[in-house]
């Protein structure tokens, strides 16, 4: 599921549930049990997910946790049009950086905007 698009970058690319909680499991523990040498910026490519409930919710803020306390940042992209929802109704759409697709948020990250 994590793949590593570069040395500085992971791009995960999401399935939906019942497969999205344990990749987000896995990859909160990669980002956990890492090196501390191995900070990494990280892309979710969301365009399978079609829903989060409150559990998807935390291991998502529990994943932005783990990245930033590592000084690095993590983007959002190709959420669906139900997900975003989810994300305006939340107010998570002031806590998370979102790009409409995978290159624009590897090329976001890249330049550090």
């Amino acid at each position: 599921m994590p793949m590593d698009w570069s040395e500085n970058i992971v791009v995960c690319d999401l399935a939906d549930e019942p497969a999205l909680s344990e990749e987000m499991n896995e990859l909160h523990q990669k980002l956990t049990s890492d090196e501390p040498q191995k900070k990494r910026d990280v892309v979710l490519d969301m365009a399978e997910v079609t829903y989060l409930n409150s559990s998807n919710i935390a291991q998502l803020l529990k994943i932005r946790k783990a990245i930033a306390e590592r000084d690095k940042n993590m983007r959002l992209c190709s959420v669906s049009d139900a997900v975003w929802s989810i994300m305006l109704l939340t107010g998570l759409d002031k806590v998370f950086d979102f790009a409409p697709d995978k290159a624009t948020a590897i090329a976001g990250l890249q330049i550090g905007s």
